[in-house]
């Protein structure tokens, strides 16, 4: 089976579940797949493995998507989470085993501080020779370790490192790798249709962690930079100088003016900080383990802790003042977000 099979000779998840049958139904689609189907699961299914999912729904492939999150399991988010993936075309299964055990890959997709225990738990599950993709935003030693019980079970872990927001570009979103044997993997993933569809990654060694290790270190200045602004303009606004600050900033910087860039990072930030700072903390690791003090790492993770916990939805394009507006009577609730360290 490759990339090339023509549509007329199978059909994706979409294609052959019809819109009425029930959640056991989907499940069984999902799980059984006819020959030359690949099948696909996602563990844990947030922003990126919907975004992914969709992303594959629209390809030419021979592939059948099913998924698991903890949220199946909570009867307060389980609806929810069934009619994010159906509205995917991914079929939602009832426990882990139901998902991984007829799995050729495995897309982990889950919050950092949860990999490698997630890995663990998908070990007893594998079939041999299943490629596992480790999307999650780790340390390289946490992608080390999720590695170990994957390996031991006879799957082939990869350390996978997503290189931009995953919206809009989805599955096609720059990713690096790292694999034991890079060639077999792409081999694989050429031949399941998936490099042909968008699904690319870039191979940078063997070594599992060195894909991640490239990403933790970019994320000290990405992340690091949204805290910086957000730190910078929250005084400057409360001043009244922010467009003074924004003018000569933008004086010596090209591209977008650092008004919007800062109601951007603001908005990103309110979004998404609780899992950014998760993700910081996995940087300060990386740079524990190579001797640098995570000295601005830790306000990062501070920042980003503090703005994902104020529950606001934002929009990014709205002036810089009116979001402030919106941001300091959530600050003020809670003052001391703002001024103790978040372990790492």
């Amino acid at each position: 089976m490759t990339g090339k099979t023509q549509k007329s000779q199978h059909h994706t998840l979409r294609d052959t579940v019809p819109n009425n049958l029930d959640m056991s139904d989907l499940n069984s689609a999902a799980n059984t797949g006819g020959a030359g189907v690949t099948n696909l699961t996602f563990i844990g299914f947030g922003e990126a493995g919907n975004a992914i999912a969709k992303g594959l729904k629209g390809e030419d492939l021979a592939i059948e998507v099913a998924a698991f999150d903890i949220k199946l399991d909570d009867k307060t988010t389980r609806s929810a989470m069934q009619a994010s993936m159906r509205d995917a075309g991914v079929a939602a299964c009832d426990n882990r085993e139901q998902a991984i055990g007829n799995a050729d890959i495995i897309i982990s997709v889950v919050t950092a501080d949860a990999a490698a225990k997630v890995a663990q738990k998908a070990a007893k599950f594998l079939k041999d020779g299943a490629l596992y993709l480790d999307m999650n935003s780790c340390a390289p030693a946490t992608k080390a370790e999720a590695a170990i019980p994957v390996t031991a079970a006879g799957g082939i872990y990869v350390d996978v490192a997503v290189m931009a927001p995953i919206i809009p570009r989805g599955h096609k979103t720059p990713m690096l790798a790292a694999a034991g044997d890079p060639d077999n993997v792409n081999a694989r993933l050429t031949a399941f249709g998936l490099i042909a569809a968008g699904l690319a990654p870039r191979f940078v060694g063997t070594e599992i962690g060195r894909a991640s290790t490239i990403k933790m270190l970019r994320s000290v200045i990405v992340k690091g930079m949204e805290a910086l602004t957000t730190e910078c303009f929250r005084a400057a606004v409360k001043a009244g100088v922010a467009s003074e600050v924004a003018a000569s900033l933008d004086a010596s910087s090209r591209g977008r003016g650092w008004a919007e860039q800062a109601s951007y990072n603001m908005e990103r930030m309110t979004a998404h900080g609780t899992r950014r700072a998760a993700e910081m903390r996995e940087a300060a690791k990386t740079l524990l383990a190579l001797e640098v003090p995570p000295t601005m790492t830790n306000g990062t993770i501070i920042w980003e802790d503090a703005m994902g916990a104020l529950d606001l939805t934002l929009d990014p394009a709205a002036p810089l003042d009116e979001q402030m507006k919106r941001i300091e009577p959530q600050m003020k609730k809670n003052p001391h977000r703002f001024r103790n360290p978040s372990p790492i």
